[in-house]
C-alpha cells in the first residue's frame, strides 16, 4: 500500500509542473496540456484523500472518485472549447501563439 504523503506529494510535483508550464509557454496549446496536467493532478489528490476517508456504516465512501469524474468532465470541455480557439487562431493568423489572441476580439 502506497502512503497518503506519496501520493500528495507526486500530486503536487504534477500540479506545480503544470503551473510552470502554463507560465511559461507561448503555444496555447502548451498552455492547455498544462492546464490538463493540474486537473489530473487534483483528481489524483481526491482519489489519495478518499482512500484515507473511512465512509459511513452503511458503505466505503465514494467521494473522491465522484470528484475525479466531474474534474475529468470539466477537463473534457475545457479541451473542446481550447481546440476550438486553438482553430480558429490557426486559420486567422497561422499561429498558435498566446499573444496573437487579440485577433479573436471584435
Amino acid at each position: 500500500m502506497v502512503p497518503i504523503e506519496h501520493i500528495v506529494g507526486l500530486s503536487a510535483l504534477l500540479f506545480t509542473i503544470g503551473v510552470v508550464g502554463a507560465l511559461v509557454r507561448r503555444s496555447l496549446l502548451a498552455m492547455l496540456i498544462s492546464i490538463q496536467l493540474m486537473l489530473n493532478a487534483a483528481g489524483l489528490a481526491f482519489v489519495g484523500f478518499n482512500r484515507i476517508w473511512q465512509g459511513s456504516e452503511h458503505g466505503q465512501a465514494i467521494d473522491g472518485q465522484v470528484f475525479t469524474v466531474i474534474v475529468i468532465s470539466v477537463g473534457a470541455a475545457q479541451i473542446a472549447v481550447g481546440l476550438a480557439m486553438v482553430l480558429a487562431l490557426v486559420r486567422n493568423r497561422d499561429s498558435m501563439n498566446v499573444e496573437d489572441m487579440s485577433v479573436l476580439k471584435w
